[in-house]
């Protein structure tokens, strides 16, 4: 819960809690790339259409992940050639006429069970100039059951962008966060869960009263939240999947901005049950609080260090919110900003090294990161009215909310930016799931 930058307040009406598809989606859009993005062929896979604009067309999905990245520019199918479908039918000098470095290709085929057999390779064209001695670099052959070739496809686009960015890709992470939707004077509330490209969103729950800060799991399975169905705040945990949940905080006064801990055993949490709001951690095998932030000023909006050691969190004890980090068996707290009047909504990147946080600069509320060696600040965008940004599992990429009440996508270098522009109400509260088992 950010006290510092938004209030809500709760209507008492009903709740409900239903695992349901939402009847649109979220159509992530690339703004800006890399100048230098790799130039690569996804060549539609034998067994399906060339039209590659179908939600279960594998290389539509591979096409569009890799692009969408911004750091390849994926051929469009309209300038291919030839549609070969093994090394036997590659004709490397044709690609290599069209510019590309890298070809993929693949079939898929049905198998008994109403399931599907995907077969891919990734050819360098400039490797050999015999495409029959040309090895694949990299090749995978694996059956899935047919409703889930789309995934089959964002773990190919993670394969392949591993293999030649050297980085563990991130397309078949998911998203969460709450759309609020106003009738008249009524608001309603949905916490959603989506595809990392905003593909099939379905609802965790359904709410006329606020729901805020989710936070994942760190194996994906399970959302943290706030909710004020009980005309107050309280903290519950949801099973993705089933959408069963439980309360496990409900203290007098605030309970926000819950945080999972590296191994999903604790959340650090907000509580205001001893007066101003303070960091506390939550056993969840226990369910005892442990007090750690302490003294004057509010305290909130924590999150945990990758080793599990540390935790960064807004205050005000200074004057201004600020971030600060402290040891998660206490002691005292060390701040980490001095640059601009307000900083918030911190989180580590992936190597521990960079935080991600709302920073006030003179275009206004924009995200940043801060080298936490040097104390420089990178601005990564511009709009003055961005929110809640969240780092991918491998520490690449930023989601957040933008000043349209949609979700933005910008790239740690601040170098590539996309946009998933909202279906119908405000999007709020985004946070990128970790890497899913």
């Amino acid at each position: 819960m950010n006290v510092f930058y938004k209030k809500f307040i709760p209507v008492f009406v009903f709740l409900v809690l239903l695992p349901f598809r939402a009847e649109a989606i979220l159509n992530l859009e690339l703004t800006q790339g890399l100048v230098s993005a790799l130039p690569i062929a996804i060549v539609p896979f034998a067994g399906q259409t060339h039209e590659v604009t179908a939600s279960d067309n594998v290389a539509g999905v591979v096409m569009a992940d890799l692009q969408n990245s911004g750091r390849f520019k994926a051929l469009p199918t309209s300038l291919m050639k030839q549609f070969p479908s093994s090394a036997q039918d590659l004709d490397l000098n044709q690609w290599k006429e069209l510019g590309v470095d890298d070809v993929v290709v693949g079939t898929v085929k049905p198998v008994a069970g109403d399931k599907v057999q995907l077969e891919f390779s990734l050819f360098d064209v400039y490797k050999t100039e015999d495409a029959k001695k040309n090895p694949a670099i990299l090749t995978q052959t694996f059956t899935v059951p047919a409703k889930d070739i789309r995934r089959a496809a964002h773990h190919i686009s993670d394969l392949i962008y591993e293999q030649l960015i050297g980085q563990r890709g991130i397309f078949s992470t998911r998203i969460a966060y709450v759309m609020a939707k106003r009738r008249g004077e009524q608001r309603g509330y949905r916490l959603e869960v989506a595809d990392a490209d905003g593909y099939n969103p379905k609802a965790i729950l359904i709410s006329p009263e606020p729901i805020m800060s989710p936070a994942w799991s760190h194996n994906g399975r399970k959302l943290a939240y706030v909710s004020f169905e009980n005309r107050r705040a309280e903290i519950y945990v949801a099973d993705v999947m089933t959408g069963e949940r439980h309360k496990v905080s409900a203290s007098p006064g605030i309970n926000g901005a819950p945080a999972w801990s590296p191994d999903d055993k604790k959340l650090a949490v907000v509580l205001s049950k001893g007066g101003l709001p303070k960091i506390y951690i939550l056993d969840l095998t226990t369910q005892r609080f442990m007090p750690l932030t302490s003294g004057p000023g509010i305290d909130t909006e924590p999150h945990w260090s990758p080793d599990g050691r540390t935790l960064i969190f807004t205050s005000d004890r200074a004057g201004g919110p600020q971030i600060y980090r402290i040891s998660v068996s206490g002691g005292q707290a060390q701040r980490l900003t001095f640059s601009g009047p307000y900083n918030a909504r911190a989180s580590f990147a992936a190597d521990g090294k960079k935080i991600v946080m709302l920073h006030r600069a003179d275009e206004g509320y924009t995200v940043a990161v801060q080298d936490l060696s040097s104390g420089a600040v990178q601005l990564l965008t511009r709009s003055g009215r961005d929110d809640s940004p969240s780092v991918a599992p491998n520490g690449a990429m930023v989601l957040y909310g933008n000043e349209y009440g949609n979700l933005g996508v910008v790239s740690v270098d601040g170098r590539v930016q996309l946009r998933l522009p909202a279906r119908d109400g405000e999007v709020q509260s985004p946070a990128w799931s970790g890497f899913l088992s």
